[in-house]
C-alpha cells in the first residue's frame, strides 16, 4: 500500500502552528514512506473562507519548507483540491446514503433545536439531535422539499450498541452511540458538512493515514458509519496529541501568538520552528534536541510519538532559534537578516510610515524599532493617563482584544472604523481610549501613526502585545470574568 497523508486545513483565518505541527508530522511520515503528501483546502464555510488565507497557509508551508505533492496550485490527478470545487460529488453521495436509507431530511427549525439543547444541558444529558424527523414518510419529504422548507440531510446512527475502533497510538477505543449525534452532512445552503467531506474526500483521494488531532476521537464513530455506509475502508488513524498552553489549556491566540505568520515576521528561522515543533510528542532516539528534516525523516518513528499534551513554550522555541543562528556564518547570517529586515515588500510597507518624519536615513531606525524588533518592557507607570483610571485602562486593551480576536482582515479603515465603535461604546474621546493602546504597541506616548503600525505589525503581534499590556497591568482572574461578560454586549461581539 502506497503511503499517502493530507493536511486538510480552512482558510479562514492567519495559518496557526497547529495546522503547521500536524502538516510536519504527516509530511515527514509520507516523505519516510516515499508517499505522497496532499494539500487539501477544507472551504464549505464559504462564509468565512477566503482566498487571501487560502494563499496564507500556501506561504507559511513553503517557507517552512513543508512541500506538497498534490494541491490546489500544483494538481494533480484527484481533484480538485478546494472542497468547494467538489460540492456536486457530495451531492452524489448524499443521495446515495438517501437512498440507502442511511440519512434523512430534517426540517427542524434552529429554535427547536435551541430549546432542545437546553433542555438536555438542563437535566445533564449528552445534546444531541433527538430524532424528531428521522421517521417522517417519503411523501411527505418530497412535498416539504418541492415547497421549499429549509432543511438539512443528517445521518442515521444506531440507537443501540458501540462503535470501536484502533487507533495507532492510543490501541482500542469504545464509544457508545448514545453518545454519536445525528450529524449535519448537508447543510441547508447545499454545501457539506466537515463530517461527510472529509469521509469522500479521504477515500477518493486514496488517503492511507490519518494524522489529526486528538480532538477528532470523538468524531471517529461518525466516521466509520460512513466508511461502512459506503461500504469503503477506512484509513488507519493516528491521533497526535494537541500543542497547550503553559497552563495546560489548547493553545490558542487567547494567550500565545498563534501564527506561523507571527514567528517568520519575529525573525524565527523555519529551520529552528519545524526543529521545535517537531519535538512535540516526539524525540530522537538518542534524545538529540537540535536536527534537520532530513535527520527526522531518517529516524522518525510514528509509535514513538507521545499522547501526552506538549507545551508550547515561546522561551524554549526562542532558545532553539538562537542556536540556529549562532550556527550560521558570517554571510549566511546577513542574507538572513537582509531576507527578513531590508526585503523589498517588508521596506516598500515600512517607508511610508517614517518618510515624512524622518531627516536622515538613520533616523529610521529609531523611528520604527518598535516595528522592526520588540518594544521596550513596560511596567503600571507607563498607562497612567491624567483622564484614565487602571480600570479603564484595562477594560480599554481587555475590550480591544477580544474585538481584533475576531477580526478576519486586518484593514487600517476597518481597524479605526471598530476602534471609533468601541471608543464611543466605552464613552470615551478616541484620543484618550487610544493612549493604552499606543503604549501597548509601541512602547511610546507618541509614535508612528497607530493603525498603520498595526498593520505592519499584523494581527497576530498586535494582539500579542494587548496581552502582554494587560499582564503588565496584573489582570485578575476575577476582572477577566466580568469584563469577557461586559464585552458580550458590545454590538461589535453581538
Amino acid at each position: 500500500m502506497k503511503v499517502r497523508t493530507r493536511i486538510a486545513p480552512s482558510p479562514t483565518g492567519d495559518p496557526h502552528v497547529g495546522t503547521a505541527y500536524m502538516a510536519l508530522f504527516n509530511w515527514v511520515f509520507a516523505r519516510q514512506h516515499k508517499g505522497e503528501f496532499i494539500l487539501r483546502i477544507e472551504d464549505t464555510d464559504q462564509a468565512r473562507s477566503t482566498r487571501e488565507s487560502e494563499q496564507a497557509i500556501f506561504s507559511a508551508l513553503e517557507w517552512l519548507g513543508l512541500d506538497w505533492d498534490e494541491g490546489p496550485d500544483v494538481d494533480g490527478p484527484m481533484g480538485p483540491y478546494r472542497q468547494s470545487e467538489r460540492k456536486e460529488l457530495y451531492l452524489q453521495h448524499i443521495q446515495t446514503l438517501l437512498d440507502k436509507g442511511h440519512a434523512f431530511h430534517c426540517f427542524c427549525s434552529k429554535k427547536r433545536l435551541d430549546d432542545l439543547r437546553a433542555e438536555q444541558q438542563a437535566a445533564k444529558q449528552t445534546t444531541r439531535y433527538d430524532g424528531h424527523c428521522v421517521n417522517l414518510s417519503r411523501e411527505e419529504v418530497q412535498t416539504r422539499v418541492a415547497a421549499g422548507e429549509a432543511h438539512v440531510v443528517r445521518m442515521r446512527v444506531p440507537e443501540t450498541g458501540t462503535c470501536t475502533f484502533q487507533d495507532r497510538l492510543r490501541g482500542e477505543i469504545t464509544i457508545p452511540y448514545s453518545q454519536v449525534d445525528m450529524q449535519v452532512l448537508l447543510k441547508a445552503d447545499g454545501m457539506p458538512t466537515y463530517h461527510l467531506a472529509v469521509v469522500v474526500d479521504d477515500h477518493q483521494m486514496k488517503i492511507s493515514h490519518i494524522l489529526r488531532g486528538e480532538e477528532w476521537l470523538n468524531s471517529v464513530p461518525k466516521h466509520q458509519l460512513l466508511y461502512s455506509y459506503f461500504g469503503w475502508p477506512m484509513p488507519e488513524l493516528i491521533h497526535l496529541p494537541l500543542l497547550r498552553n503553559t497552563d495546560q489549556s489548547k493553545l490558542s491566540k487567547r494567550k500565545n501568538p498563534t501564527s506561523v505568520t507571527y514567528y517568520r515576521d519575529q525573525g524565527y528561522l523555519p529551520e529552528a520552528l519545524c526543529n521545535y515543533l517537531g519535538l512535540m510528542g516526539w524525540s530522537m532516539p538518542n534524545e538529540e534536541e537540535l536536527f534537520s528534516l532530513q535527520e527526522m525523516i531518517d529516524a522518525f518513528d510514528v509509535d514513538r510519538i507521545s499522547t501526552s499534551g506538549p507545551i508550547f513554550d515561546q522561551d524554549k522555541l526562542s532558545w532553539m532559534n538562537g542556536q540556529y543562528l549562532r550556527a550560521l556564518d558570517v554571510e549566511d547570517y546577513a542574507a538572513k537578516v537582509s531576507a527578513w529586515m531590508l526585503n523589498k515588500e517588508r521596506l516598500t510597507a515600512l517607508i511610508p510610515l517614517v518618510q515624512e518624519r524622518a531627516e536622515r536615513l538613520s533616523d529610521l531606525v529609531p523611528l520604527a524599532d518598535y516595528l522592526l524588533g520588540t518594544r521596550k518592557p513596560l511596567t503600571p507607570v507607563d498607562f497612567e493617563h491624567k483622564a484614565l483610571e487602571r480600570a479603564q485602562v484595562v477594560k480599554i486593551l481587555h475590550h480591544t482584544l477580544a474585538m481584533f480576536d475576531l477580526k478576519r482582515d486586518w484593514q487600517r479603515d476597518d481597524l479605526y472604523t471598530s476602534c471609533n465603535d468601541l471608543a464611543e461604546q466605552c464613552d470615551l474621546k478616541l484620543r484618550d481610549f487610544l493612549f493604552p493602546l499606543f503604549i501597548a504597541i509601541s512602547g511610546r506616548e507618541v509614535s508612528l501613526p497607530f493603525f498603520d503600525s498595526l498593520v505592519f505589525l499584523g494581527a497576530d503581534l498586535s494582539r500579542g502585545r494587548l496581552r502582554d499590556a494587560l499582564e503588565v497591568l496584573s489582570l485578575s482572574g476575577k476582572e477577566r470574568k466580568r469584563l469577557d461578560k461586559e464585552v458580550e454586549q458590545l454590538r461589535f461581539f453581538s
